[in-house]
């Protein structure tokens, strides 16, 4: 390959940490080939270059399943997506919702700041890319005060998720019977009753529904957390990066078949 060619497909790599990967392992390789092939008086080490060149690409394997398994996310840039603009159009939307969503618990100084930014660009990461069934792409929101989540509704939308609004249990239940939605946020106290989201939680187990179902309320104390779980809810919190991760967490997973699904 002509070198302007050569440098045109290395600079096409580096868009994306895949290609960064490949570009890594064709240096190291690179400069082994040349060390072979140029080098003198290589007698007595070139056992060491034959069992590095025989063990490099076993760890460069293994590492990649890691990344495969742990973080494949992050595999890719957005230059890999059909549209660069929309893209990232569509993460700092989501982000200034999440951040503006944040701030409505005044008592979460503490945790504000450096930490909770790395939080919310960790949970974007998590957001399945590709095509889905239209289903999967569908929450549905039962709160009888929905402006009180205006900022949390919005993020999800900028990452392309439907958002339907239900303001009573038996509102969400018959919406329930016509549609099929990946998961469903409910608050806990409402007109019927102050823990009219277990009461709601309650009736769709009973009917055998097992949507992924979270509680997003007012209070993330640990034994309000283990109550939900018990009651066979998918998490609890009052915070808008917790949510939002356990629904991308909840998106990522097929219901039909156990254990977690790719994005």
């Amino acid at each position: 390959m002509e070198p302007h060619r050569f440098a045109e497909s290395a600079l096409g790599f580096t868009r994306s940490p895949l290609g960064i990967i490949a570009l890594f392992i064709v240096l190291v390789y690179g400069f082994a080939s040349l060390v072979v092939g140029l080098g003198s008086n290589l007698a007595e080490r070139v056992v060491p270059l034959i069992y590095f060149m025989v063990g490099f690409p076993v760890l460069v394997f293994f590492g990649f399943l890691w990344l495969v398994a742990r973080h494949h996310n992050k595999l890719y840039g957005p230059a890999d997506f059909e549209d660069e603009e929309n893209f990232l159009r569509a993460q700092v939307a989501t982000a200034a919702s999440l951040a503006a969503a944040s701030i409505k618990h005044p008592g979460d100084e503490a945790d504000a700041g450096e930490s909770q930014v790395n939080t919310i660009v960790e949970t974007l990461s998590m957001m399945p890319r590709g095509r889905m069934e239209p289903w999967r792409q569908r929450l549905l929101w039962v709160d009888d005060h929905p402006e009180n989540n205006i900022f949390e509704r919005r993020a999800f939308a900028a990452q392309g998720i439907e958002v339907v609004l239900a303001r009573s249990t038996d509102e969400a239940l018959r919406l329930l019977e016509s549609r099929r939605y990946a998961v469903i946020i409910s608050d806990m106290g409402r007109r019927e009753g102050p823990r009219e989201g277990y009461a709601l939680l309650e009736r769709l187990r009973a009917r055998g529904d097992t949507t992924p179902f979270l509680i997003y309320a007012g209070s993330n104390r640990l034994e309000h957390k283990q109550e939900a779980h018990r009651r066979g809810a998918q998490g609890s919190t009052n915070r808008v990066e917790e949510l939002f991760r356990l629904v991308m967490e909840a998106l990522c997973r097929d219901r039909d078949v156990p254990g977690p699904r790719p994005c």
